[in-house]
């Protein structure tokens, strides 16, 4: 099928919930066929109202076919049968790669532009990404980022290089984990609390509300939109400006 042919009139299907925010930032609405249904609980994605407009699928190519997608996206590298059994309708499969750094990020923002025949709309949030690059601070304090149980990023790759935009540097940490005890005896300059599900109970919730936490100082605690950090795309960049100005004195 002729790539011009899928864009003029194109019916576009995501099966995953890091390419539902790339549909739903860079395509038509009158092209999106289908987004998952988790893109459309307001738990999981920043974008939930904008996803409930359209029909949600289950991750499954299946609950798309009804649909008659011309495109369907998704992430992963999963699924070869599902690839071919697309291949077999005539629907056109882009399987993107989850990214490992914001170059990552760019190249999966302009294939999808490309694919639904929005270069104008990539190029202007590539451009919106690399001006962050650009600006990013030179000062970058001591920082752990911490959701339930404990949690964090590794001190290189997506999620790190996201924080230095910010102006946070993350800490090399064992296992990618905070204990107590480090919260209680090294405490960072800035402590990043992801709000991810903080009001579900749970038990890595329990471990943020352990007596012991409660006692951890920081030099500086902050709290980010922990729905924003599962895909850590493009969806960032305005928290990124708003955890800059959250850490000037």
């Amino acid at each position: 099928m002729p790539a011009f042919a899928l864009l003029l009139g194109a019916s576009v299907a995501s099966l995953n919930l890091c390419t539902d925010e790339l549909l739903l930032l860079l395509a038509k609405p009158e092209q999106i066929a289908s987004v998952t249904h988790l893109s459309q609980q307001a738990e999981e994605s920043p974008l939930w109202r904008q996803a409930r407009r359209y029909p949600a699928n289950d991750g499954t190519l299946l609950s798309v076919i009804s649909h008659r997608p011309q495109l369907v996206l998704t992430m992963g590298g999963r699924g070869h049968d599902r690839q071919r059994i697309a291949a077999r309708l005539g629907i056109r499969m882009i399987d993107l790669p989850y990214p490992q750094s914001l170059s990552d990020v760019m190249t999966s923002v302009r294939t999808v532009a490309r694919a639904v025949g929005r270069e104008r709309a990539g190029d202007a949030v590539v451009g919106r990404l690399k001006a962050l690059q650009r600006s990013a601070p030179a000062r970058q304090p001591d920082t752990l980022y911490l959701t339930g149980g404990g949690l964090s990023v590794g001190a290189t790759g997506l999620a790190a290089e996201w924080m230095r935009l910010a102006g946070m540097r993350q800490r090399p940490l064992r296992g990618d984990r905070v204990t107590l005890e480090q919260l209680l005896t090294a405490p960072p300059a800035v402590l990043l609390r992801s709000n991810y599900r903080e009001r579900q109970y749970s038990g890595q919730q329990r471990w943020l509300g352990h007596p012991l936490s409660k006692h951890a100082r920081a030099g500086k605690t902050l709290e980010t939109d922990g729905r924003l950090w599962t895909c850590m795309g493009p969806t960032l960049a305005p928290e990124i400006l708003r955890l800059r100005k959250a850490m000037q004195p």
